[in-house]
């Protein structure tokens, strides 16, 4: 899921990260409208609330909502950042670290949550602050090592293209074509994905309260960990057959080397 980039990705590839980071973004959006009653995965609502407080005069609430904006934007940033400066047998690590980062700031906010809130609108918009650095660190990972494919913590994008996707199935020749039938495919997982993480978030919040970023945290780490334990699983079937080919070639060897002294 993180070791391919770009062209090399298959439809696998993008499914497994499309899935996994989606569900992990509902989760987050729904928790947070629920503690907070703010959306966290994505900043469109966010430019109008800029807007209006702006207009009404409210500087320090628009201060507030601009550092929410530039955060989530500052999490694209990062996250790309790492990407491209990571290559080689480094490039695995440059694609994890987002994901790391994200589990960091989403621990410390249900930690936090649990053991030191009290309420006030201060730590609100600060961890609101820091829900939106995470998620954008999530947008920027997934859409830079997609090609821009994968998209998972808003949906307005995805609507969009499924209704443009949907229309062109209305013509034979468009329903043929795999490429928009795996793109179609793609987007509806994503998008049904964001949706069952938020309802399962909903649901386990009654239960468990601010644990459920922990929840998100697993999901996640399923994400780092899959590449890592693939690439272990690969390197010991190569490892076994290096060792059987070459004792193939060694007692073809000894074979050859009984026949000759005979």
């Amino acid at each position: 899921m993180l070791r391919k980039v770009n062209n090399r990705r298959t439809l696998s590839d993008n499914l497994k990260l499309g899935i996994l980071t989606a569900c992990a973004a509902g989760m987050v959006n729904v928790t947070s409208v629920i503690v907070f009653f703010s959306f966290t995965s994505n900043v469109t609502g966010h430019y109008a609330i800029l807007a209006q407080e702006v207009s009404k005069g409210n500087w320090y609430q628009a201060g507030v909502v601009f550092l929410w904006i530039f955060l989530f934007f500052f999490g694209n940033f990062m996250s790309n950042l790492m990407i491209i400066n990571f290559s080689g047998n480094r490039k695995y690590l440059g694609h994890a670290l987002p994901i790391i980062v994200e589990i960091i700031c989403l621990s410390y906010t249900g930690l936090y949550l649990e053991f030191a809130y009290a309420e006030t609108l201060k730590e609100t918009e600060l961890l609101v602050a820091i829900l939106l650095f995470a998620m954008g660190l999530q947008n920027g990972l997934t859409a830079s090592i997609s090609n821009y494919s994968v998209k998972t913590t808003h949906l307005t994008g995805l609507t969009t293209d499924l209704g443009i996707i949907f229309s062109l199935f209305t013509r034979k020749e468009y329903r043929a074509d795999k490429m928009l039938k795996n793109k179609a495919g793609l987007l509806l997982a994503i998008m049904f994905s964001y949706m069952i993480g938020g309802v399962f978030a909903g649901s386990v919040f009654l239960m468990v309260n601010n644990y459920v970023f922990f929840f998100v945290c697993s999901v996640l780490s399923v994400v780092i960990l899959y590449d890592y334990s693939v690439s272990r699983i690969q390197a010991k079937r190569l490892l076994k057959y290096s060792l059987k080919l070459k004792f193939r070639d060694t007692d073809k060897i000894e074979s050859l080397q009984r026949k000759r002294s005979a």
